[in-house]
């Protein structure tokens, strides 16, 4: 069925907003209406194109809308701002994401299952642990300082640390140690529950058959593969191998002009979470261990003789990101293609 009505709706809490509009651009209606009032509304109109920026509660109305017919797309806030009209209000706000929706080269976000959001919630309070470890672990270190003891970075100093608070014949005051012992006692707690994500995350990957076939790659663990799992979209949403490394955000930032290529850094635009992983792989397999896999020759190598090992890490991200697109793509394991390619 061709649906003729583009609604567009501003979400909020506990008001929403509705433009709707043929796909001619003629106005049909405008409407605010309460969270129950919409659900409602929506439930009784013909099957339309509901169009929503890609908010906080945008995934779980789509699955809602989609039930009763309608199809849903969702748009990123950036490309609706410079369709705003003068003054920005609600009514305004939707008016924007029908003109922009409306336009032929608009590029539209895939909305996420339950399924995904849940698995998205577990990768990131797991991420949040691990940076509250940290803050705690670097707030003793700063502490202990003060008092004249110097600790390293990293998490496996914590049996350091607690050794100095716990000496008999510290020099530390006793308030001072106690505030130490408590704040350790929250670090290993932070520990026990990082460990248990960590085995939620390692089952889960498990599981799928994208998980497992992503893990066929070097420098995709477990974890790089539930992230691919939780936060891509399809890999059929995009065309080739460079836009799903494009979405990432590891492809140079251009400031090109008058036919002139000017390229600068990584974009870092998309989702930092994949990208982070990608990156953090791709050094894996430059450090000491990872350069014994490296055939001599081979573009990898060519390029570390003679690049920085983080911008080579970074083209290697690349590289495994396009990759990811054609295993998924083609649901085939990895192949190396490096290996193949020699000088």
């Amino acid at each position: 069925m061709t649906k003729t009505i583009m609604i567009g709706v501003d979400l909020a809490k506990n008001v929403i907003q509705l433009h709707a509009a043929r796909m001619t651009g003629e106005v049909e209606y405008r409407k605010q209406l309460s969270r129950e009032k919409f659900r409602r509304f929506m439930a009784e109109q013909p099957p339309a194109l509901v169009v929503m920026e890609a908010c906080g509660s945008a995934n779980y109305w789509a699955r809602e809308l989609s039930r009763v017919g309608h199809t849903v797309k969702l748009i990123a806030p950036h490309y609706v701002r410079p369709f705003v009209k003068r003054q920005k209000n609600d009514a305004a706000d939707a008016e924007a994401i029908v003109i922009a929706a409306q336009r032929p080269e608009m590029r539209f976000v895939a909305a996420k299952s339950e399924d995904q959001q849940g698995r998205a919630m577990l990768f990131r309070t797991r991420t949040r642990l691990v940076h509250q470890r940290t803050e705690l672990i670097n707030m003793l270190r700063a502490f202990l300082y003060e008092f004249g003891h110097a600790v390293p970075q990293g998490v496996q100093q914590c049996q350091r640390i607690e050794a100095i608070v716990e000496e008999v014949n510290s020099d530390l005051p006793e308030i001072v140690r106690s505030e130490c012992l408590e704040i350790l006692d929250q670090i290993t707690g932070m520990t026990a529950r990082i460990k248990r994500s960590d085995e939620r995350i390692r089952a889960l990957a498990a599981q799928t058959d994208t998980a497992r076939r992503l893990q066929t790659m070097p420098g995709v663990g477990p974890m790089t593969a539930f992230a691919v799992d939780a936060f891509a979209p399809p890999m059929e949403s995009f065309k080739s191998g460079r836009d799903f490394a494009a979405w990432l955000g590891l492809v140079p930032r251009q400031h090109s002009s008058g036919g002139k290529a000017r390229h600068g850094r990584i974009s870092k635009a998309g989702q930092a979470d994949i990208r982070r992983l990608l990156i953090i792989g791709a050094m894996s397999r430059l450090n000491w261990m990872g350069r014994k896999s490296i055939i001599a020759g081979s573009w990898l190598a060519n390029l570390s003789a003679r690049k920085p090992r983080m911008l080579v890490a970074i083209a290697l991200a690349n590289k495994m990101a396009r990759a990811i697109w054609a295993m998924l793509t083609r649901q085939e394991n990895f192949r190396d293609s490096m290996a193949a390619t020699v000088a």
